[in-house]
């Protein structure tokens, strides 16, 4: 099921055609030298995302992932390679008081600039094209 997105992935798997999502950095933490995280801030954007929710978030993550794959390679109304852009995005979701973790992710990826203004149309139901606000994410 997945060999078509992994080609097209293999095809375009040159380091200078992932685009990094332009964001201001808020903090940097690091230990002996290795980055532990980053504290950013993205602008407003459009994100096809995707809520997933399977027994254990790992594989909401893993299946949601897969998901937002096939729509950037091909399975949207352009019918084109969309291209990477990095990092893609996972939100835990948590209880109200934030205590516990829900089975419930969201795996978003962020629309290339060249994509924002109309981004193509997902085939899967699944996806939903969202304008996020400024947003913070930890990155690592």
């Amino acid at each position: 099921e997945m060999a078509q997105p992994i080609q097209q992935l293999t095809r375009n798997n040159n380091p200078q055609e992932r685009q990094t999502i332009p964001f201001t950095l808020i903090q940097r933490k690091e230990k002996l030298g290795d980055l532990l995280y980053e504290k950013r801030q993205y602008g407003k954007a459009k994100w096809a995302c995707i809520k997933m929710k399977e027994k254990q978030y790992e594989q909401s993550i893993c299946l949601g992932f897969m998901k937002l794959m096939r729509y950037i390679c091909e399975q949207n109304s352009s019918g084109l390679y969309l291209g990477i852009t990095i990092p893609i995005v996972t939100i835990v979701h948590t209880n109200e008081s934030q205590s516990e973790m829900r089975q419930s992710v969201t795996v978003a990826y962020y629309l290339p600039e060249l994509l924002q203004d109309e981004p193509p149309h997902p085939f899967d139901s699944d996806i939903i094209i969202e304008e996020w606000p400024s947003t913070i994410v930890y990155s690592r």
